[in-house]
Order: C-alpha cells, then sequence, then structure tokens
C-alpha cells in the first residue's frame, strides 16, 4: 500500500481520503490490466526466468542458454508434479535451495496438506514470490473497487482468515508454514492498522479458542473485507452471530462491504452466504490461490476469474485427457481453446518450472483470459466409468438443497462398491446441511441424481435402468461433524478443506467408519 495512503491511520477522516486514494489507484491499475498484450507478457516473463535461472542446477540440466522461444523451453523441460520436483532436485539440498531450481535465497516454505495425496508439501517462496503475491493481492481489491467505488473497505480492517501464523525457524534460518503465515509476517507496519486479527491472535492454534476469540474481537472493530475458504468463514459468522445475538452478519458487522472466497466452488454455499450476510450490500469476490501462487481473481465486470498474467508467473494448460500421455499438448494464454477442460501448469518466479498444481480449469474467453475452477485433476468420480468432476458434483447438490429449500454446510461423496457381483454400486453422499435436513431425503436425491443426469451424458447412460449404477444414497451427518472429523485429522480451522471426492472410496469408508464410531 503506498505511504501516501496512511497519514494516519486512526483518524477516520484520514482513512476516507485513503480509500477514496486508493479508488483512483484503482482504477488505473484496471486501465493498465485492460490494456496488457496477454502472449507477450507471458513470453517475456518466461523468457525472463530462464535467463535468471541459467547458472543453477535446474538451468544446466535443461540447457537454459539456448532457449529462445516458449517452444524451445517446452521442448527442453517436461510436465513435472510436487512429487518429482521433491524426489530429483528439493529432497536432498533441502531446506537449503539456493542456486538448485532457482538463482536467489529461499526464506519461506508453504506447507500444503496436498488435498488429494493427504502428503505434506514444502513448496518453496521466494522474495519475488512474495511481491508477485501482494501485486495480485492489489489487482483483485483494484479490480473490485474499480467496479464498486463506493463499497469503502480501508475506512475499516480487512479480517484474514487463515490458518496457523506460527512459523518454525529451519536449519538454514527459513520459515516454514501455513501460506497464511506467511502473509502475516510479510505485512508492513503500515498496512497492519488496515488488518485484523492481530498477530497474537493470529497465533492461537486451538482451534476452538481461536474461533470465539476472533469472534469477540471483531465485533469492536469496524470490520469492511473477510477473506478465507467457505467453511471456516461459516463457522466464525455462526459465533459471531451468537455472541453478538444478532440475527444476521451486516447485523453484527454493520461496516461489511466484501467478502472474498476461494479454495473451493462457491456454488453450494452461495445462498448460505446470502442468508447468513442478509445485506445485499456486501459482496463476494472470488479468487484462486494457491501455495505455488496466485492464479486468477474475479473481474466482477464478466463474473468469472481472470487470470493475472504480469507477476511473475508462466501459465501452461494441458488438456486434462492427454496427462497420462507420452507428449501431451501444452497451450500457453495464446493458444486455449474455449470448453476443454484444462490442467493447470506454472513456472514461476521461485523455481517452479513447468509444474503441475493439480487443478483443472475451463476457459470461457481467450482475451481477457477469462476461467472457471472445475476441480482437481485427482478429484473425479469414475468408479462406474460414469466420468464426474467436481464442479458437477458441486452444481448437483446446490441445486437440490435449493430445490428442497435446504442449505448444505459442506458435502463429500465417494463410491459404494457391491458385495454382490451381480448388484450394481452406488454413489454415497455425506451431507452436513445448514438447519435442518429435508423433510423428504429422498426428494433432495431425487433432484441430486436428476441434475446430474442432465448434466453429464455419462452418468445418465449409467444410471438408465439402474443397469450399471444405482440411485444415489444420501446420508445426513450431524451438525459440525465434518469440522470433528477434520480436527480428529489435525486439520482444524483455515486453510483446510473436506475431501469433495474420493474415487476410491478409501476416504469415504474412513469417514463413514468415523461417524458410526461418535
Amino acid at each position: 500500500m503506498p505511504n501516501w495512503l496512511v497519514p494516519a491511520v486512526d483518524n477516520r477522516v484520514a482513512r476516507g481520503f485513503a480509500d477514496a486514494g486508493f479508488v483512483q489507484l484503482a482504477h488505473r491499475r484496471v486501465r493498465d490490466y485492460d490494456a496488457v498484450d496477454v502472449p507477450r507478457v507471458q513470453e517475456a516473463t518466461l523468457l525472463d526466468f530462464v535467463r535468471k535461472a541459467a547458472t543453477t542446477r535446474f538451468g544446466r540440466d535443461h540447457g537454459f542458454d539456448a532457449v529462445r522461444t516458449v517452444a524451445d523451453y517446452q521442448r527442453r523441460v517436461p510436465i513435472r508434479d510436487y512429487e518429482k520436483f521433491w524426489a530429483e532436485y528439493w529432497q536432498a539440498p533441502y531446506p537449503t535451495l539456493t542456486g538448485v531450481t532457482w538463482p536467489t535465497p529461499i526464506p519461506y516454505y508453504a506447507l500444503s496438506s496436498g488435498t488429494t495425496s493427504g502428503t505434506t508439501k514444502f513448496v518453496p517462496v521466494s522474495r519475488e514470490m512474495v511481491a508477485s503475491n501482494k501485486r495480485a493481492a492489489y489487482t483483485t481489491l483494484s479490480l473490485f473497487r474499480h467496479a464498486h467505488p463506493r463499497a469503502k473497505i480501508l475506512t475499516g480492517k480487512f479480517f484474514f482468515l487463515g490458518g496457523s501464523t506460527d512459523l518454525r525457524v529451519q536449519a538454514d534460518g527459513s520459515f516454514a508454514g501455513d501460506l497464511s503465515g506467511i502473509a502475516a509476517k510479510e505485512v508492513m507496519d503500515l498496512e497492519r492498522p488496515f488488518t485484523f486479527p492481530p498477530l497474537e491472535l493470529s497465533l492461537v492454534t486451538d482451534w476452538e479458542v481461536k474461533l470465539r476469540r476472533l469472534a469477540e474481537q471483531s465485533l469492536k472493530e469496524p470490520i469492511t473485507a473477510i477473506s478465507g475458504v467457505p467453511s471456516w468463514m461459516l463457522k466464525v459468522f455462526d459465533v459471531v452471530k451468537q455472541i453478538s445475538g444478532k440475527a444476521t452478519l451486516a447485523e453484527a458487522w454493520p461496516h461489511l462491504r466484501l467478502v472474498i472466497h476461494g479454495g473451493t466452488l462457491f456454488d453450494p454455499y452461495r445462498e448460505t452466504f446470502r442468508q447468513a450476510i442478509g445485506d445485499d450490500r456486501v459482496k463476494t469476490c472470488e479468487v484462486y490461490p494457491c501455495s505455488e501462487g496466485f492464479i486468477a481473481s474475479e473481474d466482477p465486470r464478466y463474473g468469472l476469474l481472470r487470470i493475472v498474467p504480469d507477476h511473475g508467473i508462466f501459465f501452461e494448460f494441458v488438456p486434462v485427457g492427454e496427462l497420462d500421455g507420452p507428449n501431451p499438448t501444452r497451450h500457453t494464454l495464446a493458444d486455449v481453446q474455449l470448453g476443454v477442460q484444462y490442467a493447470v501448469l506454472v513456472t514461476t518466479c521461485a523455481g517452479l518450472w513447468s509444474y503441475l498444481i493439480g487443478d483443472t480449469v475451463t476457459f470461457e474467453c481467450r482475451s481477457p483470459p477469462l476461467i472457471r475452477f472445475t476441480g482437481r485433476t485427482k478429484y473425479f468420480l469414475s468408479a462406474f466409468g460414469e466420468h464426474l468432476i467436481q464442479e458437477e458434483i458441486d452444481k448437483a447438490v446446490a441445486f437440490a438443497a435449493k430445490a428442497c429449500g435446504v442449505l448444505t454446510e459442506d458435502h463429500h461423496v465417494g463410491p459404494v462398491f457391491p458385495t454382490d457381483p451381480a448388484k450394481p454400486g452406488h454413489h454415497l453422499y455425506l451431507v452436513e446441511f445448514r438447519g435442518p435436513p429435508p423433510a423428504r431425503l429422498a426428494d433432495f436425491v431425487a433432484k441430486l441424481d436428476a441434475e446430474l443426469i442432465r448434466l453429464n451424458e455419462d452418468y445418465a447412460a449409467h444410471r438408465v435402468g439402474d443397469l450399471t449404477m444405482l440411485t444415489p444414497e444420501v446420508r445426513v451427518v450431524p451438525p459440525g461433524g465434518f469440522g470433528a472429523w477434520m480436527a480428529s485429522r489435525g486439520k482444524s480451522g483455515g486453510q483446510h478443506k473436506v475431501p469433495r471426492m474420493d474415487n476410491t472410496g478409501t476416504v469415504t469408508g474412513q469417514l463413514v467408519k468415523w461417524l458410526d464410531g461418535r
């Protein structure tokens, strides 16, 4: 944040001037953003990285000194996921990776639980990546204020609902922990009066204690914006309303104008948030960050995620169906096609090169590059050949909930394989409702099934006559059940999310066994 925006942060008049000044900066940033030549900027970004990393071990291994074009680079650098990077380059010298895949020191490692594999990842975060994330956050707020110039957010405090901010010091002096902890450490002194919670509260590790203290202290502050994972924000909302005695969040936080959500598809939460907030002046904004870098921000003018091309990440996209092939097609932002489900690769200013982050997207527009997040490369459901993706599951759950007049808190789905070879299997949905479940659960099941049949031809074919797949089963999870299960696995709060899909049925079985044992 520019220093001149903060002449006297405790003065409401000064805050008003700061907010008005930010709106002018936001308009300027969006004008510049709209004028970016995306293919040119992306190519320049990649070639700049190649030059900087030419003398690293990775650069020498892949002949960076001979790379002159994107095509040169793609011929030399294969696709890798985290496991390959860890085994081939990072594991032996960890935690000192200077000169291995990036030339400058790595001060931070973002710990990620790896939602599909369960393996903790140690993702390098360079100083350049810290700056990249800050620029992307600035772009996010600029897009919002450009579209909503009167929705004041710098007149109060921005509530960052993340994971633990307690970072552990490693042998070489670097820090490892949640990305939210890295962000908290990097907040400038000039920015702290605009943010909540204070550092001492962020360090609380007991999620139940922290949740109540967050709610109590937030009621004493002018909260104008909040960001976080939807399921955990809802838990904060509930406690805030309970402590304040207010019926809606807007009554408890009257200055609230913006809710930034990310980490999962929002469709199943949209109506729940609308009712919990209770004021149409409060807008929602989607972001697409990950431990490896910031991918996209919602552009309110289009109502879609827009890739941020000019902040230190080079993007590639591989059709999901080609991922396991010997020579997958690697598209860039210059030649992606609309409507194709792509796996996302990033090359970053922290030494990740054509790195498979594990997410899938589809493009709705090429200029500007507008996308929809559709799920994870390993989050799919095809135990019986039905080929469902996360986006379809989430849309169907949201549709069924709306049709039955109920709200959902969270859900998980996996296959139930038949014990009798003569009988087909089916899908088991574990659904935690917000408030009473449907009066007739069979109606919810019917609506869910019908919507999936409409959305997916493969699913529809398997459901004909119950020949190869039976009607889905829905089991109601008691209030707080998913949160308690996550806590039992040491994954409470912040950035942790309930796994939405399990194609093997293993996680589903573990969940059922745990719920039965409560």
